[in-house]
């Protein structure tokens, strides 16, 4: 192995890019299934757990560039899954709601959501998947820009 691979193999956002790439590839296919991208799912399943968001919040919360997400949005919009409504505070700013076809698709489609979790962690304890998960959560809280 050389210096650069070995430097590579222990460099864990490399690894993690890595994990995700595949993870991301995989459950695209079980989506497709049920007729949902994976943009498209990261943002019914933030409506779903933490309610209606602006783009703003949205685009932080699905890891998806703004831009990228308005058409995700547009796309979602257009088949009845969400809605945008003015804020009440400020008409510029739009929320983004999730509709109960929204949550119907969500619901159907979460399922291959959790497989693909299993498979992820196949073969790992159930000890060191919670430690695994609990490092993550305090590596997102310390490198985050937003209180989100």
């Amino acid at each position: 192995m050389t210096p650069v691979a070995r430097d590579l193999a222990g460099f864990a956002p490399y690894m993690l890019n890595r994990i995700m790439a595949r993870y991301n590839a995989g459950v695209a296919e079980a989506l497709a299934a049920e007729g949902v991208s994976v943009p498209q799912m990261r943002a019914l399943a933030v409506l779903a757990q933490e309610g209606p968001r602006t783009v703003n919040e949205l685009s932080v919360l699905t890891v998806i560039k703004q831009s990228t997400l308005s058409r995700t949005l547009d796309t979602m919009e257009a088949a009845g899954l969400v809605r945008r409504e003015a804020c009440a505070t400020d008409s510029r700013v739009r929320r983004i709601h999730l509709t109960t076809d929204g949550a119907a698709v969500h619901a159907r489609a979460w399922p291959a959501m959790r497989r693909a979790e299993a498979r992820l962690f196949e073969g790992i304890p159930p000890d060191e998947r919670a430690a695994f998960t609990l490092t993550l959560s305090r590596i997102l809280r310390t490198i985050r820009h937003h209180e989100y």
